[in-house]
């Protein structure tokens, strides 16, 4: 099969096509998936720059995002037989293989039925920024009707679904970004208030939208200094949600003193740390995820399209343009 693959760590040079075997079905609670389309997410650059600091097997093949066609299942496959399409999210780790190939054995409790209404290629762009956010906003806070959340960056990946996630459970939410085209995109997804985080203060916008008070959940995307941002900015006993490590520096006294409560997010951990419970809390998200998409409450935005065999352009893209919404690669 076709894939793009690297042995070492590096730029995106380091990404080269190559052929490899078709992988095997090799546990009964596996299946196989044809890809059709892949999402481009920061993580993947990241593993790239880094390789070895990932449990990944070279010649690793990156990508967690995938949506595809079942074409063979495992005996104790019960959800999904061939012929199903479907979408996932699962990284290349612990003997996996990522998804920056024609096929890809991905374990069932992680795959769902893909939307109907989503053609592959948003389907594809869709699993990773929405488990991420799902579980911050309602696993990690707990977000309620009625309450306010702050999502800096709210044009990207995670932060669109982050609006829309908000929206849907009936809190009022606040974003910043850089420009007009970006402000329009989050006013049409149901941000309330819009920052231009550069003409105006962040910290000072969110206290006067609040009446003083602070958001209840501010949900950090982005790290350092908008960490900072977000723990100014979350109000006395509010929650701050971040899918980075804080930074190393950081004076917490503030924090301490307001009684902020801070959640780590990492979406990675049931495949990293082999949790199939959890796995399967993901894929409850995907499933639950689809119904929303084919009611038109939840919509994916797709920036761009690369072909597979320019999975290296697509990654330089997504890192340097930070684009509104995902970036996907193609097959086929």
């Amino acid at each position: 099969m076709k894939a793009i693959v690297t042995e070492r760590a590096g730029g995106p040079d380091v990404l080269q096509p190559a052929e490899m075997p078709r992988p095997r079905i090799e546990r009964d609670d596996q299946v196989l998936v044809e890809i059709r389309a892949v999402g481009v997410n920061p993580i993947d650059y990241k593993m790239r720059n880094d390789l070895d600091r990932f449990p990944v097997t070279k010649p690793a093949i990156l990508g967690c995002d995938g949506a595809g066609v079942v074409t063979e299942v495992g005996a104790g496959v019960e959800r999904f037989k061939p012929g199903d399409e479907v979408y996932f999210c699962q990284p290349g780790f612990n003997g996996r293989q990522g998804t920056y190939a024609e096929y890809a054995v991905v374990d069932e409790a992680l795959v769902a039925n893909k939307p109907k209404s989503l053609d592959f290629v948003h389907a594809a762009a869709a699993p990773l920024v929405l488990i991420t956010a799902w579980e911050a906003l309602y696993d990690r806070a707990q977000l309620q009707n009625g309450q306010t959340v702050l999502v800096p960056g709210g044009a990207g990946g995670v932060g669109h679904m982050a609006i829309q996630l908000a929206r849907i459970a009936g809190a009022r939410v606040a974003t910043s970004v850089s420009s007009d085209d970006k402000a329009r995109f989050v006013g049409e997804l149901g941000a309330e208030r819009v920052i231009r985080y550069r003409s105006e203060d962040v910290v000072e916008a969110v206290r006067a939208w609040t009446g003083g008070e602070g958001v209840d959940v501010a949900f950090d995307t982005l790290g350092d200094d908008v960490f900072r941002q977000c723990c100014a900015a979350a109000k006395v006993y509010g929650d701050l949600v971040t899918i980075l490590l804080p930074p190393p520096d950081i004076d917490w006294t503030n924090a301490r003193v307001r009684n902020l409560r801070i959640s780590l997010e990492m979406m990675l951990t049931p495949v990293l740390l082999e949790l199939p419970e959890w796995e399967k809390h993901q894929g409850h998200i995907l499933t639950s995820a689809a119904e929303l998409f084919d009611q038109a409450r939840l919509r994916v935005q797709v920036a761009r399209t690369f072909p597979l065999e320019e999975a290296a352009a697509a990654q330089e893209f997504l890192e340097k343009q930070h684009p509104i919404g995902k970036v996907v690669l193609t097959l086929g």
